[in-house]
């Protein structure tokens, strides 16, 4: 087996490296990187936030080297195929991303989220290869794709199908600062915000009437709904856009 106190590992830009001092850049790799798309999420105020991106990321990365580092002989000659490790991280990953979706009446949230989980693995497992400008290129492009891909559907989406809705938020708590983000995020225009209303049970409701276009609110309802500080939207379109109340809207449900 290698003697890891006078062994090396083989790390991109870098070539051959003591093993402990290997180990400690792509720990830190895995942090960096991990921890960039995790703080993307943190600020969307998602389930799985900084810490649990730098935890899977970082765990990817512990578990390829390991497997390299003691998969090999003395003389260098491989012992066993570190390639399954990469098979077990998918499958194990998996059931964790399974639990982030959460499944409701007639939809499913958390989607985004178990892939962006399902991701970072796969940067943890290309740092724990050696391969530390691949594994930095990816997390660049995870992170384009989470903070730019939304506003390009703008370009598809019709100004003549802009209309009204009331986007009704049952909260934990006050949450209006998220609320505008993500309706800023999508460009939406909030026309009337209704005062909150603070429940005995420590939930807070808010009423929002917005001008958008129906699959913008239908977004932001969906990262609304990924949350964690929030337990339920509902948004309908609107009747008459100069009134502002229940009585003005389409099938209102009441939570």
């Amino acid at each position: 087996m290698t003697d890891i106190f006078h062994s090396t590992i083989r790390l991109e830009l870098l070539g051959e490296v003591p093993t402990f001092i290997a180990v400690g850049i792509q720990v830190i790799f895995a942090i960096v990187m991990g921890g960039l798309v995790g703080f993307d999420r943190e600020v969307k105020m998602k389930a799985a936030g900084l810490k649990t991106n730098i935890m899977i990321c970082l765990g990817a990365t512990l578990y390829t080297t390991m497997s390299l580092i003691y998969f090999h002989s003395v003389e260098g000659t491989v012992t066993a195929d570190p390639n399954r490790v990469a098979a077990q991280i998918v499958s194990g990953i998996g059931f964790l991303g399974a639990g982030a979706i959460i499944q409701g009446k007639g939809s499913v949230t958390g989607l985004t989220t178990a892939a962006t989980m399902w991701v970072v693995a796969a940067i943890g497992y290309t740092i724990g290869m050696g391969q530390l400008l691949v594994a930095s290129l990816f997390s660049i492009t995870v992170l384009v794709i989470l903070r730019l891909i939304n506003p390009l559907n703008k370009i598809i989406e019709s100004d003549s199908d802009v209309k009204n809705f009331h986007l009704e938020v049952m909260t934990i708590g006050d949450c209006l600062p998220t609320i505008f983000n993500y309706c800023k995020f999508e460009k939406t225009e909030i026309t009337h915000v209704s005062s909150e209303v603070t429940r005995d049970d420590g939930f807070a409701i808010t009423n929002l009437f917005i001008t958008a276009h129906p699959r913008a609110l239908e977004r932001v309802s969906t990262e609304l709904q990924n949350s964690v500080k929030v337990k339920k939207v509902n948004f309908y379109e609107v009747l008459d856009p100069t009134l502002y109340g229940h009585n003005n809207v389409k099938n209102i449900v009441n939570f």
